[in-house]
């Protein structure tokens, strides 16, 4: 997909098992696409993805993760790695390269992906 605008609309008609998004991608980059996905499953219009990032370089870790990434590669990419990488994530954990992530931060990550999604489902059923 080219259009970063059109991510949404295309998980809601059909969820995917993983998106792989680029720092650049057409009109809206990877960062504000993940952000947008991960601020409408908390709102409960769309269903939890799991997000590979592929980076241009190790000073966009930081970008990545608070993005609400799952993980992320940093480029250049090599068969192995990514598949390493979509692995990992689709089994329900995560992917870092570059800087270290320890396992704390990755829990709290995955965590706050959880918890953001309650209150939103709370409102919705009221």
């Amino acid at each position: 997909m080219t259009n970063g605008r059109l991510v949404s609309p295309a998980v809601a008609e059909r969820t995917p098992d993983i998106a792989i998004l680029d720092m650049q991608v057409g009109s809206m980059g990877g960062m504000a696409i993940t952000m947008d996905l991960r601020l409408d499953y908390s709102s409960g219009a769309l269903p939890n993805v799991p997000i590979l990032m592929l980076l241009d370089r190790e000073a966009d870790v930081h970008m990545a993760r608070r993005s609400g990434a799952n993980g992320w590669i940093i480029k250049p990419l090599d068969a192995l790695r990514l598949r390493k990488a979509v692995n990992a994530i689709v089994a329900g954990g995560c992917y870092a390269e570059g800087v270290p992530v320890p396992e704390a931060i990755v829990e709290e990550a995955v965590a706050s992906v959880d918890e953001a999604a309650e209150p939103a489902a709370e409102l919705l059923n009221q």
